[in-house]
């Protein structure tokens, strides 16, 4: 199989990474806007350049969406490209793609979770009282909560990267054994 077949593959695998990195940042904004509105009413909104006018919920999927699916795309580059060249068949190239996307989303969904706790933990303790430079004007308690999550999320996407290997490697194993399994079998 030509490695010139699988690039529609990557090419369509890259942008479901894309579209899910979009959903999960609009998703993800709900929850941290439920947690911390002067995140985004303070900062958020004004560093995306949001609309006043739009309904603050439906600001904060906005947001969530623009500032996520280049990370998707981008999280997904390295093991797609790992695939592309190792993996020889395309349905198991597609296969492993959509499993790494749906590890990379569990990953940040349980990071996201983990640090929406911990800002909650922290702004309830009084811990980093003073250490956190925060901008002018937001609610300290609620920027903790969302701050958190949101980079928290973005840790737990960057183990993602890493992590979305996993499968491709697996994909090729499991290719290979088939292949060795198709091979002996005519001798036998």
């Amino acid at each position: 199989m030509s490695r010139f077949g699988k690039f529609p593959i990557f090419a369509l695998l890259i942008a479901l990474a894309a579209l899910a990195a979009a959903l999960f940042g609009a998703l993800h904004n709900q929850i941290s806007y439920s947690v911390g509105p002067s995140y985004f009413t303070d900062f958020k909104f004004t560093q995306f350049g949001t609309d006043p006018q739009m309904a603050p919920r439906l600001a904060a999927a906005l947001v969530g969406a623009q500032a996520s699916w280049w990370v998707g795309a981008l999280v997904a580059l390295p093991a797609f490209l790992f695939g592309l060249v190792a993996v020889p068949r395309n349905v198991s190239y597609f296969a492993a793609g959509i499993g790494a996307i749906g590890l990379v989303v569990v990953l940040a969904t349980f990071a996201a979770i983990a640090g929406m706790l911990g800002g909650i933990i922290v702004t309830a303790t009084g811990w980093l009282e003073g250490a956190v430079s925060l901008p002018e004007g937001v609610d300290r308690a609620e920027f903790l909560r969302a701050g958190f999550m949101h980079d928290a999320s973005t840790i737990g996407a960057g183990l993602g990267a890493i992590l979305a290997f996993w499968p491709m490697r697996r994909a090729r194993q499991i290719d290979a054994m088939r292949h060795a399994r198709q091979e002996k079998a005519p001798n036998e």
